[in-house]
This record gives structure tokens, C-alpha cells and sequence, in this order.
């Protein structure tokens, strides 16, 4: 199509915008809804991009996707957010074609990630990918080069200790409570939203706090209601939001609504809380922070935790390195066969032409005996695999063309 290099990895680009150069606050702008991902998919075409895909997080929000320009994808990006371009672009970093390509390894092998090795990036990048190619916006290469970053990943994830221990968002915000309230007695948790990172902090606290006195809120209550279930908890209605924050001595909010979830409002009188906010954009109030006695940390807070078990995945980023350039080297052969595909079709055709033409008959010296379209398929197909071999090892396409002619007609 006009405008895109769908078929090119030159035209493969991501551009984007993390943690290591805006604040909770500045990535919260430029924070992408299922709601805006669909606009994005909707207006792409108007864009002349048929290939791309949305990675928005607690710690980055990326536009991955075949493109004529960077621009291009980051205007696309900024038509759903409340950050405008120029501002975007300003903070972003652009990479194209093989950077590109393994800045994708290295954030679903977690090394990209704000808290080393957090594991949880490669269900959301599932999640990013799965919703652009049920709306057809995912096409062989990306497809294949999504599918080669989570053999990575998971490779990873087996053979090194780069997500060893338990460290991830969900984890450190247990880290945080621990730190800061190590006695939990008669201590009510509320916990706001019961998505991917809500869950896992649910479970977390069970797990490592060895409390159930925890409340779940969500805006679809039945989520609520089936996790509350699953790990002995309580739970209730988004109506009573405002009693059980004022009941609630800790206060996790997961919510990544548009709009805050959790109001200044709420807190005024309530008492001393520990507020965490697990949500970009934020979803606490933040004049809520400077009530007295109020506690509030962000996830930018919560990266900064550093124990043993950072240490031991710092050490093992460089085997993680290496099993990512084993899975690009697998990449790039595939894509260089890949190239071949029109040239080794042509050849086919021409082969299968030349078989019965009157001239290959008169080559043969010999009466025509017409072989059976099985032993004629089978023996173009050998030809077409040797000369597809020779491409690769020699890269020289014209020369081949003419030996696979001359092996066809020699080798009958």
C-alpha cells in the first residue's frame, strides 16, 4: 500500500517515551486506553500505516509499527493523548529497523523495565499485539517478529535468573508497606482496581504480608466479587468507595482510569493513611499528598527499592544478551529467506511452463514422455530448495535463476 514498508524491516520503528526521562506525571499524558488504542487503529490508515501496535504502561508508552517517518507514527500516537506531538517528540527516543527491533527483545526480556527483570511486561505486550491483530493490524513480519521476542523471552526467563526472586511493581509496593508499616495489626487495606497489576498485588499481599484483611473495589464488581473469592479476601461496591477509604489505614489504587479514582476529598479528616498508586496516569488526587498524615507514593517511588535480588538479575543481563542475538540471528535468516519468496515463486512458474514447451522437448533429444504431475511437482520443488539454498549461502538471485533452468533441464 501507498505509504508503508509493511514487507521492509528498514521501515520498522518504534518510538516512545519511559521512565528513564519523564516523571509518573509526564508518561500519565501521553498514557494510551483500550478507548484510544481504538481511535489509533481507526485513524492509521488515513496515515498510510497498516502495520502497528500500542505498548502504554505503568513505565512507557511505545508505538511500534512500518512506517514512511517516526513523525508519522508519533502524530498517530498523539492524536489519542493529551500530551500534543511536539512535546512527545521532544522527550522520545526513535529507534528504526534492527534498534528497533531489539529494543522489542529487550523490553520483553525485562531488561528495558523500570524494576530489572519484572516479568509482568510480556503479558501486557501480548495483550498490545492480540488487540491490533484482531482489528487486522498485524501482518507476517510483525507477526513473526512478535512471536520470535516472546521464544526469547521465555528463554530468558528459563535458562537465566534475570526474573529470579520476586520483584516487580506489584512486589515492591509489598516491600514499601513492609518498610514503612512492619506491624499490620488491626490495619484495614483497600485495594482499588482488580486488573493485571491489581491482581497480582492482591495475591502478593496474601502471599508475603500474611494478611487477609483487604477490601476489593472495582468498577465492574462481579471482577471484584471473583477475586475476592479466589484469594479469601473481602470486597464491595464502587458506591461505598468514600466509607471504606475512610475505614482503611492502606490504600492501593490500580485503577488506570483517565480520571482520578481516588479523591482528596475522600481523605480530608480520615486520619493517617499510606497511599500507593500503581496507575499512569495517576489516579490519586495529587493535591491528596498534602493533607497531614497522608502518605503517597508512586510508582517512580516504588522503583527505587533496590535488595539482593535486583543485584543477582543485574549480573545475569549479559547471558540475557546473548540469547537475544541467538533469536535475532534466527530473525534475520528467516527475513533474508523471506526476501527470496517472489524470485524462488517466478522460478517455480517457469519451470513448471517450461516442462511441457516444445522447445524444452526438442532440447531433450528424445520422444516426449509426459512424467506424472507428482514426479514433475516433486523434482521442480528439489530444484527450487537447491536453488533457494544456494541464495542463501551466496545471496546472488540472477545466477541462480540460470542454474535452476540448467539443473531442471539436465536432470531430466
Amino acid at each position: 500500500m501507498m505509504g508503508t514498508k509493511a514487507s521492509d524491516i528498514s521501515g520498522f520503528f518504534v518510538v516512545g517515551i519511559n521512565y528513564k526521562k519523564t516523571d509518573a506525571a509526564i508518561r500519565g499524558r501521553f498514557a494510551i486506553g483500550n478507548e484510544q488504542y481504538e481511535k489509533i487503529l481507526t485513524l492509521a490508515h488515513s496515515y498510510h500505516i497498516t502495520e502497528l501496535f500500542v505498548l502504554s504502561t505503568c513505565n512507557r508508552t511505545e508505538i511500534y509499527g512500518f512506517a514512511d517517518s517516526a513523525d508519522l507514527l508519533a502524530g498517530l500516537l498523539c492524536t489519542q493523548t493529551n500530551g500534543g506531538r511536539d512535546a512527545f517528540l521532544e522527550l522520545a527516543y526513535v529507534k528504526k529497523g534492527l534498534q528497533a527491533i531489539e529494543h522489542l527483545f529487550e523490553v520483553a526480556a525485562g531488561i528495558d523495565s523500570q524494576i530489572l527483570g519484572d516479568y509482568e511486561i510480556v503479558g501486557q505486550i501480548k495483550q498490545a499485539v492480540k488487540f491490533a491483530r484482531e482489528r487486522q493490524f498485524i501482518g507476517a513480519l510483525t507477526e513473526r517478529l512478535v512471536n520470535c521476542v516472546l521464544q526469547s523471552s521465555k528463554s530468558i526467563k528459563n535458562q537465566t535468573a534475570l526474573s529470579g526472586g520476586t520483584v516487580s511493581v506489584s512486589f515492591a509496593a509489598i516491600q514499601y508497606i513492609r518498610e514503612r508499616m512492619p506491624d499490620l495489626t488491626g490495619k484495614n487495606i483497600l485495594l482499588i482496581g482488580t486488573g493485571k497489576i491489581g491482581r497480582n498485588t492482591c495475591h502478593n499481599m496474601v502471599d508475603y504480608l500474611g494478611t487477609r484483611n483487604i477490601t476489593l473495589i472495582n468498577r465492574t464488581e462481579e471482577r471484584a466479587a471473583a477475586l475476592a473469592a479466589e484469594a479469601g479476601v473481602g470486597y464491595a461496591p464502587m458506591e461505598e468507595l468514600a466509607d471504606r477509604v475512610g475505614a482503611a489505614g492502606i490504600i492501593l489504587v490500580a485503577t488506570n482510569a483517565e480520571h482520578p479514582t481516588l479523591l482528596r476529598s475522600y481523605l480530608e479528616g480520615k486520619g493517617d493513611k499510606l497511599i500507593i498508586d500503581l496507575s499512569i496516569p495517576c489516579n490519586v488526587e495529587k493535591s491528596a499528598a498534602e493533607l497531614p498524615g497522608i502518605t503517597l507514593a508512586g510508582v517512580d517511588d516504588l522503583s527505587k527499592i533496590k535488595d539482593e535480588t535486583l543485584q543477582k538479575r543485574e549480573a545475569e543481563v549479559p547471558k540475557a544478551k546473548g540469547i537475544i542475538a541467538e533469536h535475532m540471528a534466527e530473525l534475520l535468516e528467516w527475513y533474508k529467506m523471506r526476501q527470496h519468496v517472489p524470485v524462488l515463486k517466478a522460478v517455480k512458474t517457469k519451470l513448471k511452463e517450461l516442462h511441457t514447451h516444445p522447445m524444452y522437448i526438442r532440447l531433450k533429444g528424445e520422444p516426449f514422455q509426459p512424467a506424472t504431475d507428482t514426479d514433475t511437482d516433486e523434482q521442480i520443488q528439489r530444484v527450487i530448495n537447491g536453488m533457494a539454498t544456494k541464495m542463501r549461502q551466496h545471496n546472488k538471485g540472477g545466477c541462480h535463476y540460470i542454474e535452476a533452468i540448467n539443473e531442471y533441464i539436465g536432470g531430466n
